[in-house]
């Protein structure tokens, strides 16, 4: 510790990274771009967002233990353990981010992070988040509809898909595993993306999105297994083929395309009946990873999707 931080009593803990500080400023710089005031919340908690409005149609499942939800990730670009990710945010650099649009659209372009957050109010939506190993979180998002960023790019009608693509640095400590072929990708069909329920999270409980989570930027799609929701978003193109997607390269067997819930198709090496609810606090990690419930269809969304697969056979087109 600096002495002039022992002498102000000043604990290092206290002291704002120079990543988060930078990730503050441009959500302070878009939100007076957009006429917001308040964006970045209180001094006692400077880290926070707002004002933000409540979704009404967010679930009210018992919401997982912020704690949980920040330290048990996958995101292998910082490691494959799930303690990894927490361990190496501070590698992920974040300033400065853009964000390249191209391919099938009207107005494609090079946009830093204000130039995507400055028209959007910021939203809160508590969703289910289903991972394809069997375990399920439920978390408060803040963010916008992804719909509404997408219509800012003018995709034609050429365009039936939509891509995005992960930072690829060389620099962060799991991307020297081969487990996948980088950079990450994603994608989505053109309606998918469109649909009310596709999200673009900048923040989780009221915060910034911190790095173990995908900042600046990840897409949340609540019907899908986890891994379709993408992190760290620097590319996302519009295309009239399907795009390949990171884990359906890696084993097309065992990872379709579409990735939806489905407690009827299995994966190869798991039943997909059951996932392990984590909530509550991290001291009881152990003992909620034995209490199992049951899936749901399109992870209980179905009601809202399902019509995008109608006539589709969905144990083909898992």
């Amino acid at each position: 510790m600096k002495d002039w931080m022992r002498i102000a009593g000043i604990t290092s803990s206290e002291i704002t990274d120079e990543q988060t500080f930078k990730r503050r400023r441009a959500l302070m710089q878009a939100a007076t771009a957009a006429g917001i005031t308040g964006f970045i919340g209180s001094d006692a908690m400077a880290d926070e967002l707002g004002p933000i409005t409540k979704w009404p149609d967010s679930t009210d499942d018992a919401q997982t233990a912020e704690e949980i939800a920040t330290t048990y990730n996958n995101f292998y670009e910082l490691g494959t353990d799930k303690g990894d990710p927490v361990k190496n945010a501070d590698k992920l650099v974040t300033e400065p981010w853009t964000v390249v649009v191209d391919g099938e659209c009207d107005a494609p372009g090079t946009f830093t992070l204000e130039d995507i957050l400055k028209p959007h109010a910021i939203e809160e939506r508590i969703y289910r988040l289903r991972c394809v190993e069997a375990w399920s979180m439920v978390i408060p998002w803040n963010g916008f509809a992804l719909k509404d960023l997408i219509k800012r790019f003018k995709p034609n009608s050429n365009a039936k898909f939509v891509s995005f693509q992960t930072l690829n640095d060389p620099n962060l400590p799991g991307m020297k595993s081969r487990v996948l072929d980088w950079p990450y990708r994603e994608g989505l069909r053109i309606d998918e993306a469109m649909h009310p329920l596709s999200f673009m999270a900048i923040g989780m409980y009221g915060k910034e999105i911190p790095g173990q989570n995908g900042a600046p930027m990840r897409l949340v799609v609540p019907w899908k297994y986890g891994y379709k929701s993408i992190k760290s978003i620097v590319r996302i193109s519009f295309t009239d083929k399907q795009p390949q997607t990171s884990w359906n390269m890696s084993a097309p067997h065992e990872y379709g395309f579409y990735s939806n819930v489905n407690p009827d198709v299995s994966h190869p090496r798991w039943s997909q009946a059951k996932e392990r609810r984590l909530a509550g606090e991290t001291s009881g990690l152990s003992a909620l990873f034995t209490k199992k419930i049951d899936s749901q269809f399109m992870n209980g969304y179905g009601e809202e999707v399902a019509e995008l697969y109608a006539d589709m056979d969905l144990k083909k087109f898992f």
